[in-house]
């Protein structure tokens, strides 16, 4: 809550102009705080949040930078389906957690699987192998939870053991984890995810994983985001 009011600060004064923002001498060492229009308590500074800058990419060679650029249309095009998972499943378990009946906790829950698969089922059918399996891959990223695991969760353990043995046979493994730290093609999809967050591309969510951004970009050698 702090640092989204430090925020709405910003915009007011990015608004209003600089008018309004005053600085006072606080004593003979000549210290000041910066005090917005408003509000009586002093402050040493406004928070913000991280600014990165982005290098050019570069490339080894034109088979790597091809792998990249179609790696970034196929992730552009699945983040949404696993931000939207996030969302719902997020959703789901706020509702649920009202819900003190099981047969209504059970009712509620496959009528939100039904709502979600009439609405969405026939477009990830038009997804291709990668693609797929790209999605699978952000689903752990936004939940912290296989696709295998979740349907388990939601469904039965037979369900989550046929919807993989199905997905197996496209070459598909719904207990793919993403490991950004440890997988080359998993920091690529970092990569580009941040970058379409930083050039509104993408609705940002964050991850739910524990890894620094910053460091995966030593780590693999990019060197393509310096902090501000």
């Amino acid at each position: 809550m702090k640092k989204c009011f430090y925020f709405i600060c910003i915009c007011f004064i990015g608004y209003f102009g600089f008018s309004q923002v005053q600085e006072k001498p606080l004593d003979s060492i000549a210290e000041k705080m910066i005090i917005i229009e408003g509000d009586s308590i002093f402050q040493e500074s406004i928070a913000l949040d991280e600014v990165y800058v982005f290098g050019k990419l570069e490339f080894s060679s034109y088979e790597e930078k091809l792998r990249y650029y179609i790696l970034r249309r196929k992730t552009l095009k699945v983040y949404p389906y696993a931000k939207l998972a996030s969302e719902r499943l997020e959703d789901l378990n706020d509702s649920l957690s009202k819900i003190k009946s099981k047969r209504k906790k059970k009712k509620y829950t496959k009528q939100l699987q039904d709502y979600i698969e009439g609405e969405f089922s026939e477009e990830l059918k038009k997804l291709t192998r990668t693609e797929g399996q790209i999605l699978v891959k952000l689903i752990y990223r936004q939940t912290g939870n296989t696709t295998y695991e979740l349907v388990k969760e939601l469904r039965s353990g037979w369900r989550a053991f046929w919807y993989n043995t199905t997905a197996k046979m496209f070459k598909i493994n719904l207990k793919e984890e993403y490991h950004p730290d440890d997988i080359q093609e998993d920091y690529l999809i970092e990569d580009i995810l941040q970058r379409a967050f930083a050039g509104g591309q993408l609705a940002r969510q964050e991850s739910v994983l524990d890894y620094d951004y910053s460091s995966l970009t030593n780590k693999w050698g990019k060197g393509e985001k310096q902090k501000k």
